[in-house]
């Protein structure tokens, strides 16, 4: 084996009595992590995902034992569905957080990529349960690029973190450290702080208030300016004409 892998031994989870779960291999560990005995707090890990999942369903790529692709298992039953993407805000941040202890600056790409510079070292999916009016279940699946040092040619952006610092990075120090910011920034959600979320958010939002280049699906180009993002998780840009347009996910796209 070309890796150490990750022991579950030298790992903390998120809250006191989490689970942090090290697979060698597994299909995508979003939908392991779907699996009844995964319960709030707990984090599947895979060094090897054979149908990795991504954003606007494309796969995730990712050199087994290079990075860090797992899950977390959430029951944010308090959350009204809603305001559902005030979850996202929190893992984002937890991201950044967790990049900035390590002397990194990223920003966060609506909805919920991380980018250094104008690259991507982070994606995340997130699937949501409701029951009735509120979230009942949240599995937040997350992929850092950490130590790979080549990328398909495909992929537009990619960027991992050594390739940015020069650096092997400790994938154990940089999960544990990922737990402990994702422990306060889900204190901060629980408690009702959304304003410190929704203010970290915008202080790290890529091209917030910058003109810049966007696509519909349907191909169309035009430029606008990002002024907010509605709880929902709508995206308001404003146009040319001043005009102030609320996109879903999946109907406009960045040009990088």
């Amino acid at each position: 084996m070309l890796f150490e892998p990750l022991s579950e031994r030298e790992l903390t989870g998120v809250f006191p009595t989490s689970r942090v779960v090290c697979l060698p291999t597994t299909r995508s560990t979003n939908d392991e992590a779907r699996r009844p005995e995964y319960v709030h707090g707990d984090i599947v890990l895979a060094e090897e995902q054979t149908a990795g999942r991504g954003q606007r369903g494309n796969s995730w790529e990712s050199t087994p034992g290079c990075n860090l692709t797992f899950s977390l298992i959430l029951e944010p039953t308090f959350l009204p569905a809603e305001n559902q993407f005030y979850l996202s805000e929190a893992a984002c941040l937890t991201l950044v957080d967790t990049l900035s202890k390590h002397g990194i600056e990223a920003r966060i790409k609506w909805p919920n990529d991380i980018y250094i510079d104008n690259r991507k070292v982070s994606g995340m999916l997130i699937e949501n349960d409701l029951c009735g009016m509120t979230l009942q279940r949240s599995i937040v699946g997350i992929g850092l690029n950490v130590n790979q040092e080549s990328f398909s040619p495909t992929l537009p952006n990619p960027v991992s973190l050594s390739q940015v610092t020069g650096k092997k990075l400790d994938r154990k120090e940089l999960l544990n450290d990922f737990c402990a910011m994702m422990y306060k920034r889900y204190r901060m959600l629980e408690e009702g702080d959304v304003s410190t979320l929704e203010q970290d958010y915008y202080a790290h939002l890529y091209r917030l208030n910058i003109p810049a280049e966007y696509v519909t699906p349907q191909g169309t180009r035009f430029r606008g300016i990002i002024r907010r993002v509605k709880p929902t998780g709508d995206l308001i840009v404003e146009h040319e004409d001043g005009s102030l347009k609320s996109y879903l996910f999946k109907e406009i796209e960045f040009v990088i």
